[in-house]
Formats: C-alpha cells, sequence, structure tokens
C-alpha cells in the first residue's frame, strides 16, 4: 500500500515471526461458520423447490405445469417469475445489508458486524421454517439475506486479517469450505426430508439453517477483534501489539505491528472510502473489486448450486434421485474446496485459476453437447447419458470448488489497502450479489429460451476470465496483506497506472 512499507526481501515476502497458532484457528473456525450460512441457504433453496408439497402449497403454477401439462418444453417447467423471486430475493437483500455492513466494520470492527450477520439468519430462518404463505417465505429470505450479507463482508476480512501471510489462502478458503459444507449438509436434510409423510418436511429444510446461525451468534460473542481493526478504530498500538502476540504465538512482532500501524495512519485520513477507491492508485484493487465476484457468477455455478435438483429433475431423474445426485455433486466441491485449501499457498492463486478454468470449460461445453443431442423439448434422455452427464457436472464442480469458488473470495480479501479495505470487501460482495440476483432471477428463464445453449452461453465467459486472470492478476501468494501494493507495481500492466516500485515515494506524497 502507499504508507511506505519496506519489503524484507527481494522476493517479495515478508519475514514476520509467528506460527499456527491453536487460537487463530479456533477463531477463525467460529468465524467461517458464516461460510456455512451461506452454503446452506444456497443448497436448500435449490432442494425445497424442487418438493412437490412445497411447490403444490407456494407456487401450484409451477407444480400444475410439472405435474400435468405434458405439451410444455422440459426447458421450460419451471420457469416462474415467482419462484425465482423466492431464491434472488436473499441477494437483494444481501446486496443492501454490504453496504451498512461497509459502515459498521470500518467503525465498531468486524466482530460487531459476524454478529449482526448471525442474528438476522436466525431471524429469517424462524420466519421462512414456520412460513403460511408465500409473503412470509419471502420476507423470511430477505431477513435470510441480511444475515448473509452482513457475513459475506465481514468473515472474509477477519480470515485475512488473523491468519499469518503464509498460511493466509488456506484459512481464508476456509470459508469457502465452510459454504461448501453448508451446501452439501443443505442436500443431505432436503434428501431426508423429502421422505417425510404429510408433505412437511420443507419446514424443517428451511428452520435447520438456525443451527449454524446459532452457531455462529453465540461464536461470535467470543470472538477476539482483529489486531487491525483494533489499531484503525482504537488507535491503541498496545492492546493491538497484545493481539498479535497472541495470535501469532510470539513476543516478536515488531515488523508487522509497525506495518499495521503504518497503514492506520493513512487510514486515518480516509474519510470517504468508497471515494477514495476510484482514484487512479487503487485503480487495480477497483478492477478486481467488480471484476472477479462478476467471473465468479458467470462460471455458471448457479446452475448447479440453486437449480441442481431440478436440472436433474429436467433430465428424468426421480424426486429423490435429483436430491440425491445433488448431494453427490456437493460433495465433491467440499472435498475439492478441501484440495484448493491444501495447496493455494504452495501452488498460487493463479495455477489454480487457470487450471480450474480449462476444467470448467471442457466439462461444460461437453454437457451442452449431450443436452442438445439427446434431451428434446419432450420425453427424457437415457439413464446412461443421464448418469454421464451428472459425472461431467461433478467434474465441472471439482474445477469451479478449487477455483473460482475459494479464490473468488480469497484474493479480494488480501489485495486492498487497510484504508480502502470495508469499501473495497463491500463493493465485492455486493457485485457478487448484483449478479447472483441476475443470474438467479433470469437463470429459469434463460434455460427455457436457450435450452441446451445455456451452457456454451457460461462456457464463453469461461474462456473471458480465465483469460482475464492469465493477463490481468498477479500471484499474491505469500505476500503480507499490508505490503500488497508492491504486486501491482512489479505487473506488467498495473504498473502502468500506479506506478514503479521507484515511485512509490511519490505516491505516498499523494495521500
Amino acid at each position: 500500500m502507499a504508507a511506505g512499507v519496506v519489503m524484507t526481501n527481494g522476493g517479495g515476502q515478508s519475514q514476520y515471526s509467528g506460527k499456527m497458532t491453536p487460537f487463530v484457528v479456533l477463531s477463525c473456525m467460529v468465524a467461517a461458520m458464516g461460510g456455512v450460512i451461506f452454503g446452506y441457504d444456497i443448497g436448500i433453496s435449490g432442494g425445497v423447490t424442487s418438493m412437490e408439497p412445497f411447490l403444490e402449497k407456494f407456487f401450484p403454477e409451477v407444480y400444475t405445469k410439472m405435474k400435468h401439462d405434458t405439451k410444455i418444453s422440459n426447458y421450460c417447467k419451471f420457469d416462474s417469475q415467482l419462484l425465482t423471486s423466492f431464491t434472488s430475493s436473499l441477494y437483494v437483500a444481501g446486496l443492501v445489508a454490504s453496504f451498512f455492513a461497509s459502515s459498521v466494520t470500518r467503525t465498531f470492527g468486524r466482530k460487531p458486524s459476524i454478529l449482526a450477520g448471525g442474528a438476522a439468519f436466525l431471524a429469517g430462518a424462524a420466519l421462512g421454517g414456520s412460513a403460511l404463505n408465500v409473503y412470509m417465505l419471502i420476507f423470511g429470505r430477505i431477513l435470510l439475506g441480511v444475515g448473509v450479507g452482513f457475513a459475506n463482508q465481514a468473515v472474509p476480512l477477519y480470515l485475512s486479517e488473523m491468519a499469518p501471510p503464509r498460511h493466509r489462502g488456506a484459512i481464508n478458503i476456509g470459508f469457502q469450505l465452510c459454504v461448501g459444507i453448508g451446501v452439501l449438509s443443505a442436500n443431505l436434510i432436503n434428501y431426508g426430508t423429502e421422505k417425510i409423510e404429510g408433505g412437511w418436511g420443507w419446514r424443517i429444510s428451511l428452520a435447520m439453517a438456525a443451527v449454524p446461525a446459532s452457531m455462529l451468534t453465540l461464536g461470535a460473542l467470543f470472538l477476539p477483534e482483529t489486531p487491525n481493526s483494533l489499531i484503525q478504530r482504537k488507535n491503541d498500538p498496545q492492546k493491538a501489539k497484545l493481539m498479535l502476540q497472541k495470535v501469532r504465538g510470539t513476543d516478536d512482532v515488531e515488523p508487522e505491528l509497525d506495518d499495521l500501524i503504518k497503514a492506520s495512519a493513512v487510514s486515518k485520513n480516509i474519510k470517504h472510502p468508497f471515494k477514495k477507491i476510484i482514484k487512479r492508485q487503487y485503480r487495480p484493487q477497483l478492477v478486481m473489486a467488480i471484476a472477479i465476484p462478476f467471473f465468479q457468477q458467470v462460471t455458471g455455478i448457479n446452475v448447479i448450486s440453486f437449480y441442481a435438483p431440478v436440472l436433474f429433475l429436467a433430465l428424468g431423474l426421480g424426486e429423490s434421485a435429483a436430491l440425491l445426485s445433488a448431494i453427490l455433486t456437493s460433495f465433491v466441491g467440499t472435498f475439492s474446496t478441501f484440495i484448493s485449501m491444501l495447496v493455494v499457498d504452495k501452488l498460487g492463486r493463479k495455477t489454480l485459476f487457470l487450471c480450474g478454468g480449462i476444467q470448467m470449460f471442457l466439462s461444460q461445453i461437453l454437457v451442452g453437447g449431450i443436452m442438445a443431442a439427446k434431451l428434446g423439448d419432450h420425453g427424457e434422455i437415457s439413464r446412461g447419458y443421464a448418469y454421464f452427464v451428472l459425472v461431467l457436472i461433478c467434474v465441472y464442480v471439482a474445477g469451479f470448488a478449487w477455483s473460482w469458488g475459494p479464490l473468488g473470495w480469497l484474493v479480494p480479501s488480501e489485495i486492498f489497502p487497510l484504508e480502502i479495505r470495508s469499501a473495497g470487501q463491500s463493493i465485492t460482495v455486493a457485485v457478487g450479489f448484483l449478479f447472483t440476483f441476475i443470474i438467479a432471477q433470469t437463470f429459469l428463464e434463460m434455460l427455457c429460451h436457450f435450452e441446451a445453449g445455456i451452457f456454451f452461453f457460461f462456457g464463453g465467459w469461461v474462456v473471458v476470465m480465465t483469460s482475464f486472470v492469465y493477463l490481468l492478476l498477479p500471484e499474491t501468494k505469500n505476500v503480507p496483506i499490508e505490503q500488497m501494493e508492491r504486486v501491482w507495481r512489479e505487473h506488467w500492466f498495473w504498473k502502468r497506472i500506479v506506478g514503479e516500485i521507484g515511485d512509490e515515494e511519490s505516491k505516498i506524497q499523494e495521500l
């Protein structure tokens, strides 16, 4: 950042002391429960919308088309704006909440934002599980969105600030791993509740969101604040030093503390971070804050995350088989995210981005080709091809889960200097929610009109985003979070905008 930070060696890696401590691990495990509530909601919404009793009660038009209209296309059975509003209303609420969360996170700290997120999600789970009509259902989704908006804004920041630099990737990916665990848990619960006689199992699915929300809310009460936030808000270096010594497991924290103090000094002069982030010296971070969450959403992952059971129903699998297939894909995703956690700080961010992009593109093209050739507007695909499509979708999910899934959260959370960090993370979350909403609201209609071409549409975007990463994203592994500006000043393209290493002093004068 433009605060005159001195690198301690030529390789771009700091000589900060410290190790992975149990204190850091436990704190980050609690914070990462914010990922579980997000993942649980993603998984649960797709599952309950494939349950016939749920559709019959809240969306009778869709139920009638699915059960009795033999003339309607396989691709159009679930096309309903009201049904997509049930899914997408959460993301509108999350988008708005993320901007309020920015002020809370900056002014009061990361911990209060996490606490607020857990409490709002808990209220939304209670309302959804007890819903008597579609309005209660959607209002409950809005409260869930507020909870997710606060959690997604604060948790990745918390994880990146607490983690030692050389383990930051693995710890931050813990958030996405928890998202995967949430999706898997939701699919398992949906598979069980779908079999409950009486048709009320969907209520358990929706209400069970209260379990991870309670764990996050109660756990947040005992979370420590990050050293970065303590210095930024209270200007108390001694208290921050004690916390830093505790989380790093060593008394030798002076180099890291000095960097935090310098970063905070710059931050104190920034009264309007949203105005500051559009300045030229922050152009690379702003571009990434917008591009990365946008690209994450147009990978097509929402085809699987929101509507996997619906998609498998369209392929001709039964209701239980469709839910079981969703469990399989979410298990593959969770396991692949764990693999990413193990290798991200060794292989680097760009390698995983590029490998995952190639893997997603190839599987999407094959899925689109099979559906175009074998699934018509009416009837069903053969069981053999249906399972082949399932295998290809697992390959796709694995590619996403060790690339754009976790790295879409990790990279934005680690590239912002302290003075614009909260604002930058809010922009990242808001852009993600905006395009999640757009995809969620339009996907079923796009599926109806594009048919199998929907996979080629998303495959084209994967080519674009993979090229973007290859050309414009510098490698950030092992770079301390308060010394990240160096990667932009050394990059072949961005150094033309922010200046080279030798120009750093002139940039300091601008502040």
